[in-house]
């Protein structure tokens, strides 16, 4: 036979389970601001190492952007 819980006890565990979802969402939270920051740093790096090789392939602007379809 199944046993009832107690009122007590649903809002108990009711509780628990509040907290655990909020520790969760602070955690993913954190998790999805550190992935932006990395995408940003990553973007950051890619763009110093394409100034860097249009700087050192001595191209014009306008043969760069032709290149680049823009």
């Amino acid at each position: 036979m199944a046993r009832t819980k107690t009122m007590t006890s649903i809002d108990s565990e009711i509780q628990k389970l509040e907290a655990a979802l909020v520790a969760a969402k602070k955690k993913y939270d954190s998790a999805a601001e550190k992935l932006q920051a990395a995408r940003k740093q990553k973007q950051e790096a890619e763009a110093k190492q394409i100034l860097e090789a249009y700087r050192q392939s001595g191209k014009s602007f306008r043969e760069l952007m032709t290149f680049l379809g823009g």
